[in-house]
Parts: structure tokens; C-alpha cells; sequence
């Protein structure tokens, strides 16, 4: 892996990330974050820091890069992207929650990336005579369990892995990829959004912030999503619930029905049936 060269300019429109700049916003004593790196290149920051992780690496290792080669989704799906068009780190964790509550790790990454995207794009927006009539933002929305949504089109995903003792979450978010870039028809960016707002860094510093709120309040009170409020955070942003969905099992099983709630271990409810994993359809 090589440290991000003053060649990354070559992109004005896309300038990269600095790692010294990240530490020092990032790490402080007594906070999550112990480390910060920025790499040009990688085949899987998951990956890296799974390995990381098994060498010991500490909680609150963060691991960015500007170009991901063997990014992966949920059921192993590749996820490509030119360099520096998005946000795409890992994060080390150490949780000492009990182990069904595990699940809640990449719903609470949902709602810290959902609600930082939301508030770095809002802008005030005039009225017809000049006057300031309230926020416009992104309208970023959940999908259970792992993805971001504008309507129907997926703006970022997450990835959650456990590694022994540690869960790696991995999130990769479109930033300036233009129409021709998609890597699917059904995903979008912040800047097919008209987001006012599409410097990595800062969004980038916006999600670790709002990660780091949450994630110390739950693992305070023992991953408990109820006294935590993120139980009601999750289903207040969650598209998913109120739809007719189709949820494909793993075992070539599906499910059909009504997605109806969210359950205290983090299981979609679909219909009298709560599944911990499965790739959620919403049906039109």
C-alpha cells in the first residue's frame, strides 16, 4: 500500500485526502479515534484492517483510501469507483457489549453516516424576493441493514465484519461520481444530488464525530438500543419499514411481507418472522 503522492492533484476536482490534516482533527486523548491513515491504493480496507486487527491493532483505528480495488458488498458483490470519487475507510472496534448486540454495529454506522450527510449538505435556500426559507438537504434515508438511501438509489453501504474479538465496518460513499461513472444504474452520488457540500474531508470528519457520539453512548450502557435512543433513531430514518419487501435468505430461502419493525437485536420484522440477515427488495 502506498501513502497518497503529490500526483493525486492531477484531479483538481478531486483532491485528496491528508492524513496529518485527519490525525489532527481526529485523534485526541480520551477520544475513539487512536489512528488515522490515508492509503492511494488498496484492494480492501476491511481486509487491511483485519489483518491489523489480528496483529492487535487498537480500538479506533481508522483506515482510509483514495482507490479501493476488491471492494466488496453484502454477499461478496464488487464495488468499484475511480480514485478519490468517494469515502470509502474502515473502522477497527473492540466492543464490550454482549454478543446479540452485535448487530446494532452497522445500524448505528446507518444513522451516524445518514444523519452527518444530512447536516454537512443542508444549505439555506432562497425564497422567490431573496428571503431565507429554511434548510434543503440531501434527503438521505436507511435501508435495513446496511445501506444508504436517496429515494431508491444507493448513495453508500456498509460492510460489518467480526475478526475474533474485533468488528471491522467498512463504508464506502459516493461523493463526486458523475452518471457515466455509476457502477449501477440504481446508485447515485452527492453530486447527482446537488449536494452544496462534497469535500471528503470534512464529511469524512462529520461521520467519525457522529459514529463516536453514538457508539460511546451504547457501548456505555452495555449496547442496550433502547436506553441508548438508537433503536428510535434507526426506525425514524429507516425506509425499509412500512414496505412490502422481499428478502432473499441465505440458503436460496425467501421471505415475503410486510417489514413492520425493527427488534431490540437489530432483526428486520417481516410479517411474525425477524431475520438477522438476508438482501432486503423493496417491492414497488
Amino acid at each position: 500500500m502506498g501513502r497518497v503522492s503529490e500526483s493525486a492533484y492531477g484531479d483538481l476536482g478531486r483532491p485528496p485526502l491528508h492524513e496529518t490534516a485527519l490525525r489532527r482533527a481526529l485523534v485526541r486523548d480520551g477520544g475513539l479515534w487512536r489512528d488515522v491513515r490515508v492509503v492511494a491504493e488498496t484492494g480492501s480496507t476491511n481486509a487491511d484492517l483485519a489483518v491489523a486487527a489480528r496483529e492487535g491493532a487498537p480500538e479506533g483505528t481508522v483506515l482510509a483510501t483514495e482507490l479501493q480495488t476488491a471492494g466488496r458488498g453484502r454477499q461478496g458483490r464488487r464495488w468499484a469507483a475511480p480514485a478519490r470519487s468517494g469515502l470509502m475507510f474502515s473502522i477497527l472496534l473492540r466492543p464490550a457489549v454482549p454478543v446479540d448486540r452485535l448487530g446494532w454495529i452497522p445500524l448505528l454506522t446507518g444513522v451516524s453516516a445518514a444523519s452527518a450527510v444530512q447536516r454537512m449538505t443542508a444549505r439555506v435556500e432562497a425564497g422567490e424576493f431573496g428571503e431565507a426559507h429554511g434548510d434543503v438537504a440531501v434527503d438521505v434515508r436507511l435501508k435495513w441493514p446496511n445501506d444508504l438511501l436517496v429515494g431508491e438509489r444507493k448513495l453508500a453501504g456498509i460492510l460489518a465484519e467480526r475478526v475474533d474479538d474485533a468488528v471491522i465496518v467498512g463504508v464506502g460513499l459516493n461523493v463526486s461520481l458523475r452518471e457515466d461513472e455509476l457502477p449501477v444504474p440504481t446508485a447515485t452520488s452527492l453530486a447527482i444530488e446537488g449536494a452544496p457540500l462534497a469535500d471528503r474531508a470534512t464529511l469524512l470528519r462529520a461521520i467519525l464525530r457522529r459514529f463516536e457520539g453514538w457508539y460511546r453512548e451504547w457501548t456505555e450502557l452495555d449496547g442496550d438500543p433502547e436506553k441508548s435512543g438508537l433503536r428510535t433513531a434507526y426506525k425514524e430514518l429507516c425506509v425499509t419499514l412500512g414496505r412490502t419487501v422481499r428478502v432473499d435468505l441465505p440458503g436460496a430461502e425467501t421471505l415475503s411481507g410486510v417489514a413492520g419493525d425493527v427488534d431490540h437485536a437489530g432483526r428486520l420484522v417481516v410479517g411474525d418472522r425477524a431475520v438477522s440477515a438476508g438482501d432486503v427488495v423493496h417491492v414497488r
